[in-house]
């Protein structure tokens, strides 16, 4: 039983290693396959041999990871489907505690290697660093508690796609519930608001469970790795060679001191606008003028063919590419019960061909989140003939700069949806959305640092800490009588849960991303130029040149912040509110 919502995919490469009608959710297909390779490593005598040889592994690798990947969508399209859910953890439970192993004999074999030193340089420097990371993090012992997390994981992902309210007689999930948020009439939001805050604590204990159980497995991970916490081991597994813990903490401060005066003044505007006396959670998405909430499309067949035209305007390559995406049915754009919250975009690797995921359900935010999924997928495409895999996985850091520069590239032609006024309002609303976002990344983060760091925690100490965060990031906004659920709020960012220490690159990110608006802005051919081959380096380089070569500096301190943050704060001064 099919439930992708694409076809079957050709490989990119013709295969030279594998056969090409293999099971590669079969453990006794795959480990003959790891063995061969074992064995013939000690035949490569020469540079070229062992090229060759690393080219064969990063076949099978690549086709591993598009089986993990067929069956992560197939189960993220279909979260009540038990027959998927049972293949994809199948493949969590029996493939990946398989793999590990054997990946990292044979990362031990390249290591070891009397020809690694003659591979050509410096293009394989940064492919040395990263076998010698994954070779460092391996612990056997780790392998079934990894497993262990990524089942946690999946039961977290499994509550929060069957959460459903009902509303005015009809069933409705919580990501559909989200437009109500932007009705004129209060009353109405706040029912919104108050509803799906509701549904989420009914859960709000497992949540905590959950995330005990997580916090759990990881600091025993990273003891067994031979770190005091899980904070220097979430760093390495993240290859974060570039930045500390100490830089993330010198982040939030200048997002305090940057960010923080311009999203109070834009509080103290919306509450003038709207006229109340004081600004409640359910008044955050509402338009300030109390205008009707921008409707950008009808269904989802309109959102791609809106944003395909976008494409047509900026450039014909990242036209060509979601045109590409269209053909091949690599998109689900709809949001329906039963489908896992958020958004992602996950590349293919054998097939070397991107997908789409979102829940849209027809807010100018899902018109924002295709374009940022759409320069992941661009990512994907400029690097597409990097036969080495590593090569063709950037640091998320710089993948969430193709991804956010769309967004504001982007955000030029949002015409295609709207009437001129209307795209004002929109361009608008997206801004105003960086300077938002910023100090929930903070809080996210800094967030991140105190759990792990603290790994004995209470949940009453969590809960404080998460308060205290709330206090110093969140502005000024009346939570009267919603202690409960301002406690809980984090339950719904699920990075908290899928993915540990992964949120403060969309920060980072976000500074690349304003350094390319703002090339834009002087030179958009150059701008673009520069853009199309950060992303075509893929992550053959270290994270510095790649932000070089895309045209921005990576820096994310006061020197680079203080700058763009007053630019976005002109450009709202500039684009009229009403």
């Amino acid at each position: 039983m099919n439930l992708l919502p694409f076809g079957p995919l050709t490989p990119y490469r013709s295969r030279r290693f594998l056969p090409s009608d293999l099971d590669f959710g079969d453990e006794l297909v795959i480990s003959p396959l790891f063995d061969q390779l074992e064995t013939r490593s000690l035949g490569c005598q020469s540079a070229e041999a062992l090229e060759q040889w690393l080219l064969d592994v990063d076949e099978l690798g690549s086709a591993l990871d598009q089986e993990r990947a067929l069956r992560y969508i197939a189960k993220t399209c279909n979260t009540e489907n038990a027959e998927v859910s049972a293949a994809y953890l199948h493949f969590v439970e029996c493939i990946d505690p398989l793999l590990k192993p054997r990946q990292f004999n044979l990362a031990q074999l390249y290591l070891s290697h009397p020809y690694r030193s003659s591979l050509p340089r410096p293009q394989f420097d940064v492919f040395d660093r990263a076998i010698q990371l994954k070779a460092d993090s391996y612990r056997v012992e780790n392998i079934p508690l990894e497993t262990e997390e990524a089942i946690t994981v999946d039961q977290y992902t499994t509550v929060t796609g069957s959460l459903t309210v009902s509303f005015r007689g009809e069933e409705k999930t919580l990501v559909a519930m989200g437009r109500y948020l932007e009705d004129p009439q209060r009353t109405v939001r706040e029912e919104t608001w108050r509803l799906v805050a509701s549904r989420r604590l009914v859960v709000a204990e497992q949540m905590e469970s959950l995330f005990d159980r997580l916090l759990e497995l990881r600091q025993q991970m990273a003891g067994n790795a031979g770190f005091r916490n899980y904070v220097g081991y979430g760093f390495q597994l993240r290859g974060r060679f570039d930045y500390t813990p100490a830089d993330c903490r010198r982040f939030h401060k200048a997002i305090e001191s940057t960010v923080m005066p311009v999203l109070r003044t834009l509080q103290r505007e919306r509450k003038s606008r709207l006229g109340v006396t004081a600004l409640r959670p359910w008044d955050l998405s509402v338009d300030p003028l109390n205008r009707p909430p921008l409707r950008p499309y009808v269904d989802s067949s309109r959102l791609e063919a809106g944003s395909q035209e976008i494409f047509d305007r900026l450039d014909p390559v990242l036209a060509s590419g979601f045109r590409t995406l269209r053909e091949h049915r690599l998109l689900d754009l709809d949001n329906r019960k039963g489908k896992a919250p958020g958004g992602y975009q996950y590349t293919l690797s054998d097939a070397r061909l991107p997908f789409i995921f979102m829940n849209s359900v027809g807010l100018q935010r899902d018109v924002e989140t295709l374009l940022h999924e759409a320069g992941h997928a661009f990512h994907a495409l400029a690097c597409r003939d990097e036969d080495i895999a590593l090569h063709r996985e950037p640091p998320i850091e710089f993948c969430e700069v193709a991804s956010m520069a769309m967004e504001l590239l982007g955000a030029r032609h949002l015409d295609v949806f709207y009437s001129p006024p209307e795209a004002i309002r929109a361009q608008r609303m997206h801004l105003e959305g960086i300077i938002i976002v910023f100090p929930w990344i903070a809080t996210i983060d800094a967030f991140q640092h105190w759990l792990y760091s603290h790994p004995r925690h209470t949940r009453l100490e969590r809960r404080a800490v998460w308060l205290e965060l709330m206090d110093r990031f969140g502005g000024d906004v009346d939570w009267t009588d919603l202690e409960e659920e301002r406690a809980c709020l984090w339950h719904k960012q699920l990075h908290l849960f899928h993915h540990p220490f992964y949120y403060v690159e969309y920060g980072i990110a976000q500074l690349g991303a304003l350094q390319v608006w703002m090339n834009a802005e002087k030179d958009l051919p150059k701008a673009l130029q520069d853009y199309q081959a950060g992303l075509a380096l893929g992550g053959s380089r270290p994270l510095p040149e790649l932000f070089q070569r895309a045209g921005c500096r990576f820096d994310f301190g006061l020197k680079t912040m203080r700058p763009l943050i007053r630019r976005v704060a002109a450009e709202l001064d500039r684009l009229p509110a009403g």
